[in-house]
């Protein structure tokens, strides 16, 4: 792979007062043609040469080529470009559900989003719960209906289903037109009741026909009525009622108003492949959506905790910008994708970085916090691949920056004398556990390096050690997210790993009491090793561990080696008396014994005390215990039915059904279930909730492995 270059089709987008910058997130499922319309947007703009080229421009990382063999967007891309004096800084997210944390990483550097639908698929229910999400925190959106050229596709019906599903407020722009073979054709315009014909090849602009204009009377009154009732002009809507006809320039002027205040959701239609809708929808991007002025900045504090001024999306205030993706390049290194918030970021200065502080929302064991002072390398405004390179980025406006050895995804960065950290954003919990190895041992240290650049570029990946059962662990959103993963190991580091099973760690205790004597006698000669001890061993209660006591009478056992008898006890239940694993809930009490004056010593009591455990559990047989889980689920209510199902095969015990107290429509199921029944739940419950479910666990205890019913 060579190093990127600079685009030659035109300089990088200067930088630009935040009342003309437009930070907008598209989002939409797998397969609605997001990076489609981006590459058209794109070509319409002139920022690229043809769709889907920079030229000149090379990936930075290697996820262009990962998403070439999956057919769809795995990360977050950013691309900046400009449009009729505005900069446009678009953020193309992935539809699948397990890469949802660069989807989150995209509307925290965004101000508006724009829903893509597929006319012939429709609104799933992912994204009808994304839109709910975007509405709780205000953000501003707006939708294009793609893929009109689909058979099934239906723009009406698709307007109607989002009116239905997402919001009344969700209003067409424009109609589509077709022509004899059913192609779209053109557009209908019914804020200025012009048609834009795109059925020579070339775009036409020209007045609608007398039966156009029957067709979009209706819609156009209500779409009127939407705007002019979020303007600040308060004497439009009686001037509208009166009958006066409204300049379409003023009602456009209102429109960006109405989708600011996010009352006002409208939609585009657009067919990319033909070049129809492009020019409508930059033009929308531009004068529609709002600037950075006019959305909240995330709620910041200091690095301890305690509370900080408020942001202002001010260039001459305090730096605040946070680090919203992160790459690695084998040519230039680690590449950080930033939104400033307030201040300027510029070449050459120090900044402060923080993130992950302890104790913290997003706190993990699986690496250090960090809070130190790093020089900014080169700053670059991103065209997909391509980087050209700026002289600053000021409040409101996205950059990439260069040479930030530190810095990770959701990461503050600060001026060195006024640290300050921005609040975390929402992120799913990894719930799905993969086992890696290097396939050599050779490979065994570069793979615990190439972990952890991939924890410090996905905050929603968690690597995990386990010294019980001696895996490494990758805690992954689903198995599309793991397969990504295992393919950055592989192109990327180089790296061949082996995926075996997950390993459940397993205890076992004993089934009844017994009294075992265990004897460690051995003469060799010289001098030798004596050590009796009797042991009454019973099951104690769950979690209890092992507790040991003495109740030796008369000296049997010198109260010297009382010590030595339980180091050996607990030694050997650590290392367990069978393959399943180490011995725990036993209650050892040591009530007799022998001690010889010149051949009895420390070692000889620890393995007496050993041996005499291993006895008992011959004796009373081993119980082997498998860990249990709380579950917490929240799924929407039409659901319930089937996660309860889902649940009653997996040795479940569902100890509560309520509703969501944070959404009506919503519920929270808690139930108890062995840890083994979980490793495949985070994919069970995506297809049984039709990926609108989500769960939280916390480790419950052990209990008995179930004996298999005798075969008949």
């Amino acid at each position: 792979m060579r190093s990127p270059k600079s685009a030659d089709n035109g300089a990088a987008p200067q930088p630009r007062a935040a009342s003309s910058v437009r930070n907008v997130a598209l989002v939409g499922h797998s397969g609605a043609g997001k990076t489609t319309l981006v590459e058209a947007l794109l070509a319409q703009a002139g920022a690229i040469s043809r769709a889907g080229r920079v030229e000149d421009g090379t990936a930075t990382c290697d996820s262009e080529e990962i998403e070439q063999r999956r057919h769809h967007s795995v990360s977050l891309s950013v691309a900046c470009f400009e449009h009729d004096g505005v900069k446009v800084n678009l953020l193309d997210t992935p539809g699948g559900q397990d890469f949802v944390g660069e989807l989150r990483a995209g509307l925290r550097a965004a101000d508006g989003v724009l829903f893509v639908v597929a006319a012939a698929t429709g609104v799933d229910a992912v994204t009808s719960q994304l839109w709910r999400e975007c509405a709780e925190v205000g953000i501003p959106t707006a939708l294009v209906v793609t893929q009109l050229d689909r058979p099934r596709a239906d723009f009406d019906e698709t307007v109607a289903l989002c009116q239905r599903v997402l919001d009344e407020a969700v209003l067409p722009l424009h109609l589509p037109m077709h022509d004899d073979a059913g192609s779209v054709a053109g557009l209908i315009s019914l804020l200025d009741c012009r048609v834009v014909d795109h059925s020579s090849g070339e775009r036409v602009e020209r007045p609608a026909e007398a039966e156009h204009l029957e067709l979009i009377s209706s819609l156009r009154a209500e779409l009127v009525e939407g705007i002019i009732g979020e303007s600040e002009d308060e004497t439009l809507l009686d001037r509208y009622l009166d009958g006066e006809e409204l300049d379409p320039a003023t009602l456009l002027d209102d429109l960006e108003t109405a989708v600011a205040r996010g009352h006002f959701h409208p939609v585009l239609a657009a067919a990319p492949l033909a070049g129809v809708g492009v020019r409508e929808l930059l033009d929308l991007l531009a004068a529609g959506f709002p600037s950075p002025l006019e959305h909240p900045c995330p709620p910041v504090s200091r690095p301890d905790g305690s509370p900080a001024s408020p942001l202002a999306c001010d260039p001459d205030g305090p730096l605040a910008a946070e680090v919203v993706k992160t790459t690695t390049d084998p040519y230039l290194g680690r590449m950080s994708y930033v939104r400033v918030f307030s201040g300027t970021l510029r070449p050459d200065t120090t900044v402060h970085v923080c993130g992950h502080g302890a104790g913290g929302p997003w706190h993990r064991e699986d690496h250090p916090d960090h809070d130190v002072d790093e020089r900014v390398g080169p700053l670059a405004s991103p065209l997909g691949a391509a980087l050209r390179p700026v002289s600053s980025c000021p409040a409101g406006d996205i950059c990439a920056v260069g040479r930030l050895s530190t810095a990770e995804t959701a990461d503050t960065l600060s001026r060195p004398d006024d640290p300050l950290l921005i609040g975390p954003w929402v992120l799913p919990e990894p719930q799905l556990p993969v086992a890696v190895e290097a396939a050599s041992r050779a490979d065994e240290d570069r793979l615990g390096v190439a972990l952890g650049r991939l924890v410090a570029e996905d905050p929603t990946l968690r690597w995990e050690r386990r010294v019980d059962t001696g895996q490494q662990l990758l805690w992954c959103v689903g198995a599309a997210h793991a397969e990504v993963l295992l393919d950055r190991l592989s192109s990327r580091h180089g790296l061949h790993v082996l995926t075996p099973p997950v390993k459940v760690a397993l205890r076992e205790t004993l089934a009844r009491p017994v009294t075992v004597t265990g004897r460690h006698v051995k003469q060799s000669g010289g001098h030798g090793q004596y050590a009796v001890v009797v042991l009454e061993v019973s099951p104690g209660a769950p979690g209890s561990g092992i507790v040991f006591e003495q109740r030796v009478v008369g000296g049997a056992v010198p109260s010297a080696f009382h010590g030595s008898v339980e180091k050996g006890v607990r030694a050997q239940a650590a290392r367990g008396v069978s393959a399943a694993g180490p011995l725990v809930d036993v209650h050892v009490v040591l009530v007799d014994g022998k001690a010889h004056s010149v051949d009895s010593s420390d070692a000889a009591f620890q393995s007496a005390g050993a041996l005499a455990l291993r006895e008992a559990a011959a004796a009373a047989g081993a119980v082997v215990l498998e860990p249990w889980c709380e579950v917490e689920i929240h799924i929407p209510t039409s659901f319930v039915g089937s996660v309860m199902s889902d649940l009653s095969g997996r040795r479940a015990r569902v100890t509560g059904n309520e509703p969501d107290p944070e959404d009506d429509e919503r519920s929270v199921v808690r139930a108890e279930l062995p840890e083994v029944e979980l490793l495949t739940y985070a994919a069970a419950l995506r297809g049984v909730s039709h990926g609108t479910g989500r769960f939280r666990r916390r480790e419950l205890g052990y209990e008995r492995v179930p004996t298999p019913a005798p075969s008949r």
